[in-house]
């Protein structure tokens, strides 16, 4: 995808691919002369798919039964306890009785796709369920599914764009299916998934909004098969990370539902902190700190520092004391701050980061995310990867002053539409002549920012989701929060999910419950091999030492 503006580089955390969003309603078909109008029919939605495979980790052969399928909500609580299991309005409900004669009219729903595998044999109440869901805003589950915990991963080894088709789909030993049994969910209007009925997009398409449709889907997935007595997890991956701290919040605190474990990939919960949206913000300054480490490490990464750092663990722990104290001084300075310091911090930064000295005087010591991402590598006349700095793609303007697209997604996005598709039909034996939908939004329908029942914003240069996750955390003092991101993650720095976590509006007593972990490598720490099976080992031990983690 091409790298958008500083603000809406913020928002499209994770959507690799934009596709129009569609809205699943059957047209009129025509009426004979002297007939009455047909009525319009909503196109049927398909049976689950039951297949059985197996996969090795550790050593040990864990045989699975994979369930592909749709689970309908309805767009407020209300409305979703009037729909049956089969997703239509019971029978006598209010929903039947005003149900209009064109689908296009009827109250919203949100046909939500997912992939469930499940371990053969294993008792329910013994087992684990994890909740995998993607973000963007508008983002399809497709990265998580095809690249992280699940039975398959599409091979992505290296730093450099991929050779084209056939890709490769291997079997994955990292596979989360020894500790927990695994759903991969679609948000509304992606995947496999429809939208129906009246103003469904802005039914949906929201902060509030998919939160409350993802709470309403899980709550029908327990129900579905007797899962509500088993341990339960949360993991989102960049907005799907804003989406745990609503989702968490709703599932604790309005539905009764206790979560054993949050596990949050790139995160971010407060907006304003974020390299994009902060760096078009004059008088915030906090982004270009939380952004440094992420700089230094890229430098690191790219043999750019001199002399280079031997380890790359202290060197960011030196780089972070720097962020929060003379580089945050300096910032905080202003206009009041001394020729004889700026030109001290620009060569400090220099040292970090590798930028040319008059560069930074010249960047007022400040460079957003996209300014970096342009000018680190220029005199090779490359750009640096957004979602991983490890990838360098050639650049498209050399005269731009920030990137025009981010070369790890070029890299990898080819692979894994061409592998969900293939997957999902071949061995799945789902899908067949329908369309996958990697992404759902910016068809000419937009995200709500607006948060109902919260100090209202327009935009995420006000949304701030920690209030969220805390008020879940106190209300259940043993719900468990897993922290991980990459060093090499422009999109969401490693630091500003410290910062944001060790700033919840949490009692010290709590802050126990928070664990961080953090890898070598981007966005989607899971694209690297090695990072990979820390992503799982880590998480498998996670759910283990929580309260009921299982078996």
């Amino acid at each position: 995808m091409r790298s958008p503006g500083p603000i809406s580089a913020a928002l499209v955390l994770s959507v690799l691919i934009t596709l129009p969003a569609l809205v699943c309603v059957a047209q009129d078909k025509p009426a004979a002369k002297s007939q009455a109008p047909a009525k319009s029919v909503e196109a049927p939605i398909p049976a689950d798919v039951i297949t059985e495979g197996s996969v090795t980790v550790g050593g040990q052969r864990i045989p699975y039964t994979a369930v592909a399928g749709i689970i309908t909500v309805g767009a407020t609580d209300a409305e979703d306890a009037q729909l049956g299991s089969n997703g239509k309005p019971e029978p006598g409900s209010q929903l039947a009785l005003s149900e209009p004669k064109n689908p296009a009219d009827a109250p919203p729903v949100a046909h939500m796709f997912y992939v469930a595998y499940f371990k053969t044999g294993a008792k329910a109440e013994d087992r684990p369920v994890t909740f995998f869901y993607n973000g963007g805003p508008g983002s399809s589950t497709m990265w998580l599914h095809m690249g992280s915990l699940g039975p398959k991963y599409v091979e992505t080894s290296g730093d450099t764009h991929l050779p084209g088709a056939p890709y490769r789909l291997v079997e994955n030993p990292d596979c989360l299916l020894d500790a927990s049994d695994l759903v991969f969910i679609d948000m509304p209007g992606t995947g496999f998934g429809r939208l129906a009925g009246k103003d469904a997009g802005k039914a949906f398409w929201g902060v509030d909004e998919d939160a409350g449709a993802f709470a309403r889907f899980i709550a029908r997935f327990l129900t579905k098969y007797n899962r509500w007595n088993s341990p339960k997890f949360l993991f989102g991956e960049s907005y799907g990370t804003t989406r745990s701290a609503v989702l968490a919040n709703l599932l604790e605190n309005r539905d009764n539902i206790d979560l054993n474990g949050v596990m949050l990939l790139g995160e971010i919960f407060n907006f304003p902190m974020g390299i994009g949206v902060g760096g078009a913000r004059p008088g915030m300054d906090l982004p270009y700190e939380l952004a440094l480490p992420t700089y230094a490490a890229t430098a690191w990464y790219h043999k750019k520092l001199n002399p280079q750092p031997p380890a790359l663990a202290p060197f960011l722990k030196q780089v972070e004391d720097f962020a929060l104290g003379e580089y945050m001084h300096a910032l905080a300075e202003g206009t009041d701050i001394k020729p004889e310091e700026k030109q001290s911090v620009a060569e400090k930064l220099h040292e970090y980061t590798g930028l040319p000295v008059a560069y930074l005087i010249k960047a007022d010591l400040r460079v957003n995310g996209g300014e970096f991402e342009k000018t680190f590598a220029d005199e090779d006349d490359m750009t640096t990867g957004r979602y991983d700095t490890r990838f360098l793609g050639p650049t498209i303007d050399p005269l731009s002053q920030g990137a025009e697209y981010d070369p790890q997604s070029a890299a990898i996005s080819s692979a894994y539409v061409a592998l969900v598709n293939s997957y999902l039909r071949s061995t799945l034996k789902y899908g067949a002549g329908q369309s996958y939908l990697p992404s759902a939004l910016f068809g000419g329908v937009h995200w709500d920012w607006s948060r109902h029942g919260h100090s209202g914003f327009g935009s995420p240069n006000g949304v701030n989701v920690s209030a969220d996750l805390a008020d879940a955390m106190k209300t259940n003092p043993h719900l468990k929060v897993m922290v991980n991101d990459g060093y090499y993650d422009m999109a969401t720095p490693f630091f500003a999910a410290m910062y944001e976590e060790k700033h919840l509006p949490i009692p010290e007593s709590l802050t126990s419950n928070i664990q961080y972990d953090w890898y070598e490598s981007g966005h989607m720490a899971y694209v690297r091999d090695e990072c990979r099976k820390q992503l799982h080992d880590r998480v498998a031990a996670f759910i283990r030492s929580t309260d009921g983690g299982g078996k």
